[in-house]
């Protein structure tokens, strides 16, 4: 991997939640390739195991460990796991998160003159578990993995930081997803809080806000079966003045500037990386 820029994270433990998908195991193959222990927290092993495979290849240090980001005893296990083997915690970075189709509608305005159709849905029949589904996957996910994770961090008196996995969706709303727009609002929030929270501790907390990249969830909604681009994606390209989508490299400059030394006086911000999206008006 080409690194924008390398910064010395020599000695420090990395924890990677949602480490296996495209852009957090970009995250994990950067952290490691500055020579952190990283520790990549998923679900699914064998995505893990392989991104593992692939950063003990370039010469760096990483583990697979196995947690559910929305059941307690899991992330303890976990955190029990990863200080065993690696050592207390230095960098925490929650990327689990997503969308579901429990919580999407399939048209984007109501149309009050048009007949229910049954076999779509709209805003009214969208159901409490699937947006509740949702708001856990991305805020309650990040709450708990910080509270298990962050405690020996704060109470060190060497600091360290603390990622968040924003979005886009946290400036500007995208239609169809009320749930992970509202949700990413949060976690942009909840990284405000923590920041504040934690700042006597010498804790930094940050989160990147991502715009438009193409990963193992959204690429059914991006491209058609025969690779042809969708209609969303010629509305997010049209709205995006770089007219492309980002690549998650792109994102690596982002991170490891939040966790330098350099930014040491940096903490509750959230930063954009994404073309410029969140700076056009469309006019």
């Amino acid at each position: 991997m080409k690194l924008p820029f390398k910064i010395d994270l020599t000695g420090k433990v990395a924890a990677i939640t949602g480490g296996a998908g495209v852009l957090c195991s970009a995250f994990a193959h950067a952290l490691a390739a500055c020579g952190a222990s990283v520790a990549i927290l998923d679900r699914n092993e064998e995505s893990g195991n392989e991104v593992v495979a692939e950063i003990e290849k370039e010469g760096g240090r990483a583990i697979m460990v196995k947690a559910d980001c929305l059941d307690c005893e899991s992330l303890k296990a976990a955190h029990d796991t990863v200080v065993r083997e690696l050592g207390p915690v230095d960098i925490l970075i929650n990327g689990a998160g997503g969308n579901n189709p429990r919580a999407t509608t399939d048209n984007e305005y109501y149309e009050a003159d048009s007949l229910p159709d049954p076999e779509k849905k709209d805003f009214f029949s969208l159901q409490p578990d699937g947006i509740r589904f949702v708001f856990d996957l991305n805020v309650t996910a990040a709450f708990l993995t910080t509270q298990i994770f962050a405690r020996e961090m704060a109470a060190s008196g060497k600091g360290g930081n603390i990622i968040n996995i924003s979005s886009m969706n946290a400036y500007r709303p995208l239609t169809k997803i009320p749930a992970y727009s509202a949700a990413k609002a949060a976690v942009s929030n909840f990284t405000q809080w923590l920041s504040v929270h934690f700042a006597n501790a010498g804790v930094r907390v940050n989160a990147i806000a991502p715009g438009f990249f193409v990963t193992k969830q959204n690429r059914g909604l991006l491209f058609n079966e025969n690779g042809e681009p969708t209609a969303r994606t010629g509305k997010i390209l049209r709205g995006t003045p770089m007219n492309r989508f980002g690549e998650a490299e792109e994102l690596l400059g982002a991170l490891l500037f939040l966790l330098s030394d350099g930014a040491s006086f940096v903490t509750g911000i959230v930063l954009p990386v994404d073309g410029g999206f969140s700076a056009y008006s469309g006019v």
